[in-house]
């Protein structure tokens, strides 16, 4: 049975009441769509995908805790997502490739109507557009998102001293505790201020704002003292880079 003959379920992501009850209301002429729960916040969003693995979520952009590609990166959801949302942006342009949408508001039945036969068309599949789209609103992080299990951790880069490289994962030093994320170094470093996290060794990001002073470990090496007494080996080209930052500053 292929997923146009059968019925989908779906979940409404939304913090206005109104909103949601309007996806509802849209939902009712469609006989195949069955709602199996509303979020009302991107944190309640989480846990609903994780536990509800809905086959369509129409998904706000700009909720309270979370926003809504927050909400996509930790849950690694990446089909079967209309977005919702009050704001036109740059983004807009990539779902006119129309693998998902993106329901500007208000917006009508017809045009309700229409994002749906999208998603029916395209559930199932990794969309194109919304890969792009992960990718390019990434690229400059303001917090870093860590999921432990049943919690979300929210970490304020200004509280991130460095990150170590360790295998598939990053540990994350902030306010003096460590997290692990399954991400690799040289992921995470694209999508943080380069002005600010500098990549000085293969295994090692930092902080600039918690650098506390350098110093030479031999010769030719360099050790970074953090302001949490943790001393952040320096690699020649991890130097060089380090000091061109500063030297602009």
């Amino acid at each position: 049975m292929n997923l146009e003959s059968r019925r989908m379920k779906v979940l409404i992501v939304d913090d206005e009441t109104l909103a949601r009850r309007l996806i509802r209301e849209y939902l009712g002429v469609h006989s195949d769509m069955d709602v199996v729960g509303e979020s009302e916040n991107g944190m309640d969003a989480v846990k609903d995908i994780t536990e509800l693995n809905p086959d369509l979520v129409f998904l706000d952009i700009q909720m309270p805790k979370l926003t809504g590609l927050e909400v996509l990166e930790l849950t690694g959801r990446r089909s079967g997502v209309i977005f919702t949302t009050a704001y036109d942006h740059y983004a807009l342009k990539a779902f006119d490739l129309h693998a998902v949408d993106y329901l500007l508001k208000p917006f009508s039945q017809a045009r309700f109507d229409a994002a749906l036969t999208k998603a029916r068309r395209s559930l199932g599949t990794e969309e194109p557009a919304l890969r792009q789209l992960m990718a390019d609103t990434s690229t400059r992080l303001t917090r870093i998102l860590v999921r432990d299990r049943h919690q979300v951790h929210v970490l304020p880069l200004e509280q991130v001293s460095y990150v170590q490289a360790q295998d598939d994962y990053v540990s994350i030093r902030s306010a003096g505790r460590d997290y692990l994320k399954t991400q690799s170094l040289s992921e995470l470093t694209a999508q943080l201020d380069p002005t600010q996290f500098v990549r000085v060794h293969r295994s090692y990001l930092l902080n600039l704002g918690h650098l506390q002073k350098l110093e030479r470990s031999s010769k030719d090496s360099h050790v970074a003292i953090m302001r949490c007494g943790q001393q952040i080996p320096i690699s020649r080209a991890g130097y060089d880079r380090l000091i061109a930052i500063i030297d602009k500053r």
